[in-house]
């Protein structure tokens, strides 16, 4: 029982797949969508030349673009990450990039395997449309990670301009321009809108939902009652952010307590997988003998039912929720 030196490829061609996502998205978009500009999105866009109602259609209609795109079939499934990840390719550019690194993958597979054609179309589509789900996945927890991390800052910022005396519109101005991307953008779009006359408190509900975050909820909240029923807003976005901190600090010790657990359940659940292959490389007919057994294949299906069984179990463990 050895094993199949096209899996090997399979892997290799996959890998490369997945890298030439991002390697696309740069070369298109250039290093200013990356979430690692010292200078955010908007400011270099006005900085640019670009006018200021101008940058924000632009950038409202990236924001808005994936979740209009929700009756398309499959891509629902992907929309609301691209969403969250704020991908800046439309959905028609992302279906396309599917459709091209499937053809890659394609050629790849007719290249370096001798499977069949059928099997070789077959996993070229599953690696064309995986590796652009994983793409966007990982750039969305990307994303959503930054904005939670500079959510407190940013709130914090907020009240030492009210407390100058600032306005709220204000402050979410200066905010925008000094919070780097990617809450920045988000703060300087709301910023725009409330300067074109749209309800601040609306406008941040919009972006909680959008975003499907609860600090951004709880900040979108504060705002709207202090509209409707007065009092200092710079307490309350003080005691906001005071709050938005401790749980911040809570998930990252939560995390850093299971980190340990994590990785022993990943290296467990990988484990049997690596062995496997080790003494198939070693060894590459240390199965012969009882191949032959009537016994072997129900006993394989046995093991692989209980690995992937242990695989969620090992996930359900560490996945504690605070």
């Amino acid at each position: 029982m050895s094993i199949n030196g096209e899996f090997i490829v399979y892997g290799l061609i996959f890998i490369a797949v997945l890298f030439l996502v991002e390697g696309i998205y740069l070369t298109v978009f250039g290093k200013s969508i990356s979430l690692n500009s010292k200078v955010n999105r908007r400011l270099d866009m006005l900085e640019k030349g670009a006018g200021r109602e101008q940058v924000l259609e632009q950038l409202r209609k990236e924001m808005a673009q994936h979740l209009r795109s929700n009756s398309i079939p499959l891509y629902s499934l992907l929309a609301n990450r691209a969403q969250k990840a704020n991908i800046a390719f439309s959905p028609l550019q992302l279906i396309l990039l599917m459709a091209g690194l499937s053809m890659l993958a394609f050629v790849g597979l007719t290249i370096g395997t001798g499977t069949s054609f059928p099997v070789r179309i077959a996993i070229s589509i599953v690696m064309g449309i995986s590796s652009v789900f994983i793409w966007v996945n990982n750039k969305a927890k990307k994303r959503m990670a930054l904005i939670e991390e500079q959510l407190p800052d940013a709130v914090e910022l907020m009240v030492r301009s009210l407390r100058v005396g600032h306005p709220f519109t204000s402050a979410l101005a200066i905010v925008s321009n000094e919070i780097p991307d990617p809450l920045g953008t988000e703060m300087g779009v709301i910023a725009d809108e409330a300067t074109y006359g749209r309800d601040v408190g609306e406008a941040l509900k919009d972006m909680a939902e959008r975003l499907d975050m609860q600090d951004l909820r709880f900040l979108a909240v504060a705002v709207t009652i202090q509209q409707t029923s007065g009092g200092n807003l710079a307490e309350i976005l003080h005691g906001l952010s005071k709050v938005i901190r401790s749980r911040f600090k809570l998930f990252r010790r939560v995390k850093a307590i299971t980190a340990e657990a994590k990785w022993s359940g990943n290296f467990l659940s990988g484990f049997p997988f690596l062995a496997l292959i080790g003494v198939n490389l070693a060894q590459p007919d240390y199965y012969d003998e009882v191949m032959e057994s009537p016994y072997f294949i129900p006993a394989c299906l046995f093991v692989g039912v209980f690995l992937v069984v242990n695989i969620f179990v090992m996930r359900w463990l560490v996945n504690i929720k605070v």
